[in-house]
């Protein structure tokens, strides 16, 4: 798995607001677009958030599930960009000198994008995920 870290300056509750929040999605997560609906139950497991991915418009409808949830602590995903793939993802928030170090692990598992050697995708996937994470930095820091 790629992994990413970043050191956001508000507490885990702070970050988990923003995580929490599936309408939030697409302004923290690179790729995806706009959101369509997101299951009342988010982000407990099972539940989804039905986006798009892409560009507009050259739009494509997928979603993302929870697989599994600790409250203010981690997120396991199974997130869905065909036609790319899918990927396994998972987002810790660890309390670090007054802040939260979120870490976002994350691999292909299904698709094109796992026919790529792990050696090239990883970067490609970390390289996306800095992003993620200096988006989701901004969002928590000023919410």
């Amino acid at each position: 798995m790629s992994r990413t870290r970043r050191l956001v300056k508000v507490p885990p509750e702070q970050v988990w607001e923003v995580l929490a929040d599936g309408w939030m999605y697409p302004l923290w997560v690179v790729g995806a677009a706009r959101m369509r609906e997101v299951d009342d139950t988010w982000p407990a497991p099972g539940s989804k958030l039905h986006h798009s991915v892409g560009l507009w418009p050259a739009l494509i409808d997928d979603e993302t599930v929870v697989r599994a949830c600790e409250p203010g602590r981690m997120l396991r995903l199974r997130a869905r960009g065909w036609p790319a793939g899918e990927a396994d993802v998972v987002i810790t928030l660890t309390p670090q000198d007054g802040g939260t170090l979120v870490e976002i692990e994350e691999d292909a598992v299904k698709g094109p994008g796992r026919l790529m050697p792990k050696p090239v995708r990883a970067p490609l996937i970390a390289w996306r995920n800095v992003e993620s994470l200096r988006r989701l930095a901004h969002v928590a820091e000023r919410r």
